[in-house]
């Protein structure tokens, strides 16, 4: 599915979508109406009225995608839908079981250039399928792709998020001919604490240091041995991730990040981790965000 396109992120979809044979939907969302008090007209009824607004856009759409709905093999249609945008997206997606939204970055927000605005961030946050954030560019395609990762052998569910997004990002960096980039952030537990005390000698510090970075470079290099690329960079670096992956993202100038999202509540679906809201603050670049096996949307699929 693909919302709020431009024509780069149209023609991006459509060869997503050709290479893998899979249904294109291309959507734009207008507002409920129906319960407006401003509308006083006589003859003038909301649901009139956003009717004629729903057919407006509706052939907007249509005549948007006409330049690439010839394409042979290609398999797509539009829809307009009402009521607030991720709402309405993420019931689409559930609804018709959608594997992946695209959408165009929204652009500045209030005083701040901000890549990222309030629908792109509830998408990212509660739709159960991948969400791609595009950012407009003048690249015609995808150079640097970089997927962060956090290999953990103990927990199962980060596991299978591991190997999920870097499927996802080894496939683009194949179809794009991009070199793919992939980054672990670590960090050895209580290393604070240890230099400060009394009665941990600074050697042993560093011994350990030593241990869990070869540790961690193990695990790292375990994982991406099961995707084998020849264009392929990986980057073992100390520190919090969120600070580790944007500073990477800015130093190898990415074009796509591919990261997980994991909830940091007891309630499924309801916010994405503290590092992925970090990270996505401090990124100028599209994103590419999976999410975790078994992750349920805190909306349903109808109202």
């Amino acid at each position: 599915m693909i919302y709020n396109p431009n024509q780069q992120t149209l023609d991006r979809a459509v060869g997503l979508a050709m290479e893998n044979e899979a249904r294109l939907t291309v959507v734009d969302v207008v507002r409920e109406l129906v319960g407006e008090k401003h509308l006083k007209e006589p003859g003038l009824k909301p649901l009139d009225l956003e009717a004629l607004v729903k057919k407006e856009f509706d052939e907007q759409l249509k005549h948007f995608v006409s330049s690439v709905k010839q394409q042979d093999g290609l398999r797509i249609n539009t829809k307009v839908l009402v009521g607030h945008a991720f709402l309405e997206i993420i019931r689409e997606v559930i609804r018709n079981k959608h594997d992946l939204v695209i959408m165009t970055a929204e652009g500045k927000d209030g005083f701040r250039e901000r890549l990222f605005g309030s629908t792109s961030m509830h998408l990212m946050r509660e739709c159960p399928c991948p969400v791609w954030v595009m950012k407009p560019t003048r690249r015609k395609r995808i150079e640097r792709i970089l997927a962060a990762v956090d290999p953990d052998p103990r927990d199962k569910t980060k596991t299978l998020l591991n190997e999920h997004l870097l499927e996802l990002a080894v496939s683009l960096a194949q179809l794009e001919s991009a070199q793919l980039h992939v980054v672990h952030a670590w960090r050895l537990y209580g290393e604070s604490s240890m230099k400060n005390s009394n009665w941990i000698q600074t050697p042993k510090v560093s011994l350990y240091l030593k241990q869990e970075k070869a540790k961690q470079d193990q695990l790292l290099n375990s994982l991406v041995a099961k995707y084998p690329l020849d264009n392929l960079k990986v980057h073992l670096v100390k520190g919090e991730a969120y600070d580790v992956i944007r500073r990477v993202v800015k130093r190898e100038k990415t074009d796509l990040l591919v990261m997980g999202t994991v909830c940091r509540t007891g309630i499924a679906g309801f916010l994405i981790g503290n590092t992925a809201e970090n990270v996505l603050n401090g990124v100028d670049c599209s994103v590419l965000t999976v999410k975790p096996e078994g992750f349920a949307s805190p909306i349903t699929a109808y109202a």
